[in-house]
């Protein structure tokens, strides 16, 4: 008889040319393994893997057509694995349920026809998220798939912040602003609210900062506001996407070029940012190269000069600021976007400290800045095993002869 240890939630987290994923022990939640595949879609992919320790099990090189095949390759390692890998349930990030699907809920045949019908609403991530679904659920039918939607951060934001200025009949159909990113600012408000009492007393701006960003402001420990919308193209430039638009560059981008809505999503979503500006869509090639390169500086300032705007408006929103945190691939790693950020924003109570931030230690902020600010590193497969833990102990409160050790499978 297996040991009630080796129980574990596996975690999905697909990205548009990579694929995450983690083994979290179902009772402790320790991470056991993680790994990621990258270049999912292109010539040559990489697959990653890793132990608890952080030590490298597996480093490989293949093609991997799509994100199916990224999800065959996980499978087959974890066959490889069996004896280690009881599965009792498998949670998965999507980033968008629309406006039925928010909380953490089991997927059924229902889900996926719902999630089916919203493809329109995020066409760069839904079908590669469905896809993945799919190659598990073949691979793994007796346990629990749970979908953790990436917008339920957002659910309660007020009207004025939620729901844009156009005819009603638009509200109807789900036309809102969702908001994403939610795994992340979830996870953080987590680690805050166990590090420090009262912290629902503070008006919080997070600011998750990556390939993808946005920002996010909490009070009362709600998100509020945020800086995406509809889609995860809103808000902040990005890497590759274009954030916020002047509604008549759209269409002026229609009427001036013979191109379909489709063709012009792909150029909003894969061809603008700083890709757009610099022709590299790597924020640590453009850090590089802006000293010596005019058109990176100029995507690094732009990059920089919205999260001000967008920091000061949030704070406006929330009628103050006690708390700035940055968090995400950019915002854990670059000091010098960080320090470019906060720079002349002290009449706003923003001071850095450019050691501390140079270090990248935990708090930046000087003694005399009035905002705290914080550097945190966030973990949305975590928050994605914690929400499937849950959905499983909700399942045995409700059926007293479910048990998730009856639906455990090995790969």
């Amino acid at each position: 008889m297996q040991s009630i240890k080796e129980h574990f939630v596996l975690v999905l987290n697909s990205g548009s040319s990579s694929l995450k994923f983690a083994i979290y022990h179902y009772h402790t939640m320790h991470r056991q393994w993680s790994g990621v595949i990258n270049g999912i879609g292109k010539a040559s992919g990489t697959m990653k893997i890793s132990d608890s320790h952080h030590h490298q099990l597996r480093t490989s090189t293949q093609h991997y057509r799509n994100i199916a095949d990224a999800a065959t390759a996980i499978i087959l390692w974890m066959k490889e694995n069996k004896k280690y890998c009881l599965i009792s349930a498998i949670g998965y990030r999507l980033v968008q349920g629309g406006p039925e699907h928010r909380i953490p809920e089991i997927i059924t045949e229902k889900v996926l026809v719902d999630l089916k019908a919203l493809i329109f609403l995020a066409p760069n991530h839904l079908p590669e998220e469905l896809s993945l679904i799919d190659t598990f659920l073949i691979a793994f039918p007796k346990i629990k798939h749970v979908a953790c939607f990436d917008t339920n951060f957002h659910r309660d934001m007020p009207d004025q912040n939620k729901y844009y200025p156009l005819p009603i009949k638009y509200k109807e159909q789900g036309l809102m602003r969702y908001g994403f990113h939610g795994l992340s600012y979830e996870y953080i408000m987590q680690k805050l609210n166990q590090q420090h009492a009262f912290i629902d007393q503070k008006k919080i701006i997070i600011a998750h900062l990556g390939s993808g960003s946005s920002m996010a402001a909490v009070s009362a420990g709600i998100g509020v506001d945020t800086t995406m919308g509809i889609s995860p193209m809103g808000g902040l430039v990005m890497a590759t996407r274009c954030g916020d638009l002047d509604p008549g560059a759209i269409l002026f981008m229609l009427k001036m070029n013979d191109i379909t809505p489709e063709e012009l999503d792909v150029e909003l979503s894969e061809d603008a940012g700083i890709k757009a500006i610099a022709g590299t869509a790597d924020m640590r090639d453009i850090l590089k190269r802006r000293n010596s390169d005019k058109l990176a500086e100029d995507a690094f300032t732009l990059y920089c000069t919205q999260a001000k705007k967008f920091i000061a408006a949030l704070a406006a929103s929330l009628g103050g600021l006690d708390l700035l945190i940055f968090t995400g691939g950019i915002g854990e790693n670059s000091f010098e976007i960080r320090e470019r950020i906060c720079a002349d924003m002290d009449f706003m109570g923003l001071k850095i400290d450019h050691c501390l931030n140079l270090r990248s230690e935990k708090i930046i902020s000087c003694q005399s800045s009035k905002v705290c600010i914080r550097v945190m590193e966030t973990n949305e497969e975590r928050m994605i095993a914690m929400h499937t833990k849950s959905i499983l102990l909700a399942c045995e409160e409700i059926d007293p002869k479910f048990s998730m050790h009856s639906g455990v499978e090995t790969a």
